[in-house]
């Protein structure tokens, strides 16, 4: 393919496009608006700590290998994977938690110890999410939303009723364990939704997360895109940093090139990975897909409250990932959906990447992020912000015991202003567009654009959905399309 193509943003999609359009002969440039590339797998250092600024959570090992194993590499050539034991723990309360461990066989056991035949119904659940997951990534995922025909195989068939039904509901009808049940609810938040507004189908994530694991890239998750900065350069990609988009330039209803830095740049194809709302704000009002009208209606993921904290000391006791459940789970999810307001109690993750990799916090100390899950377009200011640090600081010591507010040497936050700011996301999202059943496959915004010739999109707010392995999966689709036309 002997084409020159522009890619916008350089997050996992895009960096993905450009190595499968490079390979395939094409001249790939690509443009990133901070001086760093990874979109929001970022990485920063500050007084010794190394700190991912985003996904932290390595789930679905096969999705990335299948897309190194397309150049004729494995993720091993670049970085090393520690499966996570335990995979997480889960607080309810003081001294109330579960730990999810790195098999289904010690996760079988913690299920029989808190409901009676929990093993039993755990194993006919992800027997189901097993059979779900082999369908999604064999013959739905990898489909560029074109059709609602793609939706139906001889396979999918057989699942219609899976798309009406809701997690929500089928947790509950096999569970009666409250904590077991939030527990099952948790990895489709990953998708962006409610477990109620997600459909039962997507209980594929609940193999992905007891089925295959939690992993962890040596050196923290920003690994993954050195390793995807390696793959596209030796394939002769060109990467730009500081290099802000103004303008998709436009010629007899075809995208013909962009303006990087108040100076134009004529190419063949525009790909971009950056934000699908914001990208459109860079082409005349004739050429946009969708209306603001449009963006309004839809259900977007969270955004989220970020505490990037280096702490003076060793924090024992506590994993890799921690969830904080220990407030209203409902409460919470309609304050993120139904009535967007900052959370009166809000559920919080925790997660000390040292204690698996001691090489991103000081010798004696530990690296910390804290997440609050946020409903996506709320004021955003530094009291707020600091309202919601003393909070989760209180509720963590109570929980744990542990006081680390005393030994933080060092905090950053990132919000719903720096998600706008420095990803241009609409209304400050950070995981894209929900994947909630009128906005699935088809239903999302399109890979191609129907307006204009030569204008493609990629990233979670289009096909196939929000996540990393989504992402990597985005890439690769919106490169078969443009090497098809």
């Amino acid at each position: 393919m002997n084409k020159k193509i522009a890619v916008i943003g350089s997050g996992f999609s895009s960096l993905a496009a450009a190595s499968y359009l490079a390979k395939d002969g094409a001249e790939v440039h690509v443009f990133e608006k901070n001086d760093s590339i990874g979109g929001r797998a970022r990485q920063f250092k500050a007084e010794g700590f190394t700190f991912d600024m985003g996904p932290s959570w390595y789930w679905m090992p096969d999705v990335f290998e299948r897309f190194f194993n397309d150049f004729g590499k494995s993720a091993s050539d670049y970085y090393q994977l520690d499966k996570l034991d335990p995979a997480y723990s889960v607080y309810f309360g003081k001294d109330d938690y579960i730990t999810i461990g790195d098999s289904l066989e010690k996760i079988y056991k913690v299920f029989d110890e808190k409901e009676k035949d929990g093993a039993q119904k755990l194993k006919k659940f992800i027997d189901e999410a097993r059979d779900n997951y082999d369908i999604a990534i064999k013959d739905l995922v990898y489909k560029p939303g074109l059709s609602p025909l793609e939706l139906v195989t001889p396979k999918t068939i057989k699942k219609l009723g899976q798309f009406f039904g809701n997690i929500s509901n089928d947790v509950d009808k096999e569970f009666e364990n409250e904590q077991l049940r939030q527990i099952l609810k948790f990895p489709v938040l990953f998708l962006g939704a409610k477990p109620s507004a997600t459909p039962s189908f997507y209980n594929f994530m609940n193999f992905a997360d007891f089925g295959l694991g939690t992993w962890h890239p040596k050196g923290g998750f920003f690994q993954v895109i050195s390793a995807m900065e390696s793959l596209a350069k030796s394939l002769g990609v060109t990467l730009q940093t500081n290099a802000n988009i103004e303008e998709i330039l436009v010629e007899n209803a075809k995208a013909v090139g962009i303006s990087v830095n108040g100076e134009q740049h004529k190419f063949d194809v525009v790909l971009s990975g950056a934000d699908y709302h914001h990208t459109e704000t860079l082409l005349p009002q004739t050429y946009r897909q969708y209306s603001e009208e449009y963006w309004k209606k839809k259900v977007f993921a969270p955004s989220s409250l970020l505490f990037y904290l280096g702490i003076n000391g060793k924090i024992e006791g506590l994993n890799h990932h921690n969830l904080f459940f220990d407030t209203d789970f409902e409460q919470h999810a309609k304050e993120i959906y139904t009535d967007p307001k900052w959370p009166t109690a809000p559920l919080f993750y925790a997660n000390f990447t040292s204690k698996t990799d001691s090489n991103t916090a000081p010798e004696g100390m530990e690296n910390a992020f804290f997440l609050v899950p946020l409903a996506p377009g709320l004021e955003d200011t530094d009291e707020l912000r600091e309202e919601y640090y003393e909070k989760i600081m209180e509720r963590f010591n109570e929980i744990t015991g542990i006081n680390i507010k005393d030994k933080v040497i060092f905090k950053r936050s990132f919000c719903v202003n720096d998600f706008v700011n420095d990803y241009n996301s609409y209304k400050g999202n950070a995981y894209g567009m929900a994947n909630t059943l009128l906005q699935t496959a088809f239903l999302r915004p399109k890979l191609k654009s129907k307006k204009l010739k030569n204008m493609y999109f990629t990233g979670q707010l289009s096909v196939p959905g929000p996540g990393v392995p989504p992402s990597l999966i985005s890439g690769k689709l919106v490169s078969q399309l443009i090497q098809k036309n």
